[in-house]
């Protein structure tokens, strides 16, 4: 083993070691969501109400619902006799539960056979809101704490005081010739209806507006359960249909590395996993990368062509040349940069080409004369490509 390998090998293990100190160091922080699963023991899971369902309900069955209430209670309608093949109560908690209208139509069909549905929300199906005559409405300006109580002087002992993540929405509308007020909840000064029992046929609807109360949060504050136990004494000592959050197609649709990532030790070990897939490639790429050859660049020669032209118009003297070629280009570029016509270098033209260029109009003349004046002449010397060179070199920059 070589001594660059042995290197590479100790700063991944003191880097593993290091992750692991960090994690284990590092308190695990609360998570607040709102889940209302049955699952989890995070504030607001339900994992405590739903394991108090057989002591609430000891001479009944609790079964999880993992598909929706039309999927589950539609297999055990009977088309022959037009009747239900078994009875109970549907319990589900949720700020929004996932009931549509379908749904809720299977319900009323369950509660009209005598069976019991108690639904505690922030969310109804218009079905519901529509077939059982009653309405809600949230009121924003709200705080501080909130007193749930019930409407049986009975069970005055068992209101309860919440103090965080409320919702102050109400029954706003109700059908008083039916519907029976059950419980209250005051938010400041004002009284709410929040807890209803409606009939259905031969069973009943018991809808509730704080699912907060039977979070895990809440029931173990001071003597919540109370509350909680008392809500649910009006509901019948038959099967408890629990509607799960945990449906079949939602664990479906999740990734199939979900319980991976789902526990802390196994996340860090696939991160870790990866890490060390990286580097063993960089390493190892590194340690068989071909030589790459050193190729000298082309050199770049015009400097030294500019120098040996230059030395043969100097050797050769011919002024004459050097003067039209010094002419042809400057005029060129007065044609190519301000559009102008040089066939005629008269004043007109002067006058243009000072206006386009903006420089002085009495320079421009006098470059101008110097031009025609030099392609007139025969015999040009130095001087005058000197003199030339300098005027046109002086028009460029200035």
């Amino acid at each position: 083993m070589s001594k660059s390998l042995k290197i590479y090998i100790g700063i991944l293990v003191l880097l593993i070691v290091g992750l692991i100190a960090v994690e284990f160091s590092i308190p695990r922080p609360v998570n607040w969501q709102k889940t209302y699963n049955e699952k989890h023991k995070i504030p607001y899971g339900t994992y405590v109400f739903h394991e108090e369902l057989k002591n609430l309900f000891p001479e009944s069955k609790v079964q999880s619902i993992k598909v929706t209430p039309y999927e589950f209670f539609d297999d055990y309608y009977s088309w022959e006799d037009s009747t239900y093949l078994t009875t109970g109560t549907y319990v589900v908690i949720d700020d929004y539960p996932n009931i549509d209208n379908t749904s809720a139509q299977e319900l009323m069909d369950f509660a009209s056979y005598g069976n019991d549905i108690f639904i505690s929300s922030s969310y109804f199906p218009e079905r519901l809101i529509d077939s059982l005559g009653f309405d809600t409405r949230t009121d924003y300006s709200f705080s501080g704490k909130a007193e749930l109580s019930f409407s049986n002087p009975r069970l005055v002992n068992d209101s309860i005081t919440i103090d965080k993540d409320l919702s102050n929405i109400y029954f706003s509308k109700i059908d008083t010739l039916y519907t029976t007020v059950l419980g209250y909840q005051k938010f400041n000064d004002s009284i709410r209806t929040n807890f209803i029992k409606i009939p259905w046929g031969s069973g009943q609807f018991y809808l509730h507006l704080q699912p907060t109360a039977f979070t895990n949060y809440n029931l173990l504050k001071r003597s919540n359960h109370k509350y909680v136990s008392s809500v649910m004494s009006y509901l019948s000592d038959d099967t408890i249909y629990f509607d799960s959050r945990n449906k079949v197609r939602e664990e479906l649709d999740r990734s199939p590395l979900r319980y991976i990532f789902s526990q802390p030790p196994l996340k860090w070990a696939w991160y870790l996993g990866l890490l060390s897939a990286v580097l063993f490639m960089i390493f190892n790429a590194k340690r068989k990368q071909r030589i790459v050859n050193i190729k000298t660049p082309i050199r770049n020669t015009t400097i030294e062509f500019i120098k040996t032209i230059g030395n043969l118009y100097y050797e050769t003297k011919d002024h004459n040349n050097l003067i039209d070629k010094k002419i042809t280009y400057f005029l060129e570029y007065i044609r190519r940069v301000y559009y102008l016509d040089t066939q005629i270098l008269d004043d007109k033209f002067v006058k243009s080409l000072a206006k386009k260029s903006g420089k002085d109009e009495s320079d421009i003349k006098t470059l101008i004369n110097q031009i025609v004046y030099l392609k007139a002449k025969s015999n040009c010397n130095e001087s005058d490509l000197l003199r030339l060179n300098t005027a046109i070199e002086d028009f460029y920059t200035k």
